[in-house]
Parts: C-alpha cells; sequence; structure tokens
C-alpha cells in the first residue's frame, strides 16, 4: 500500500467523519446535544435559558433526590445494625436486649 499517496489521505478524511457522526449519534441518542468538529456544543434550539417546565423538572428532581439520599442513609444505619448483631456473639446481644427491657 502506498502511504503517501491520495488514498490514505481520503481514508483519514473518511474514518474521522463517521467518527464525527456516530459521536453525534450516540450523544444525540443520549439526550445530550450534538458537538460541532472542534467538540463545542452546537446550539440548534436558539436561547440556552431553561424553560419553566425544564425547572420544574430539575426542581423535583432534585427533591427526589434529597429524599432519595435521605432513605439511603437510613438504610445504612439499619444494614449496620444487622450486620452488628450477626457478628456479635449472643451473649452480648442477649446482654444488651435485656439491658434495652429493663430501661
Amino acid at each position: 500500500m502506498n502511504w503517501g499517496g491520495p488514498g490514505f489521505v481520503l481514508a483519514i478524511i473518511a474514518m474521522t467523519t463517521i467518527g464525527w457522526i456516530a459521536n453525534n449519534w450516540i450523544r444525540t441518542k443520549h439526550g445530550y446535544p450534538p458537538s460541532d468538529d472542534w467538540g463545542n456544543t452546537m446550539n440548534w434550539g436558539g436561547s440556552q435559558k431553561q424553560t419553566a417546565d425544564g425547572e420544574r423538572k430539575v426542581a423535583l428532581l432534585s427533591s427526589e433526590n434529597e429524599r432519595l439520599i435521605g432513605q439511603v442513609s437510613r438504610l445504612e444505619e439499619r444494614i449496620a445494625v444487622l450486620e452488628r448483631i450477626a457478628t456479635d456473639p449472643a451473649e452480648r446481644t442477649a446482654r444488651e436486649i435485656e439491658a434495652l427491657r429493663n430501661r
């Protein structure tokens, strides 16, 4: 193969173009805006200001995220207690239960 000929240059151009098209297809498939040749995000929809509906969605997702973070932390605490119960000797666990009953 002649590496210095025009076929090699055309092959490189074709590969980069196909890569750019595949990259933008994957980006748009997952909800991201496409990018130009230099990686800058293209803005075809006008201004980048968020609509009221978009702001509402962000607020809802943020509140759900906070709720889930709290739920995960409570579950982690419960799992820690269960792990302690499972790994502690039975006598000590029985003593602690009796101490709680006597309170």
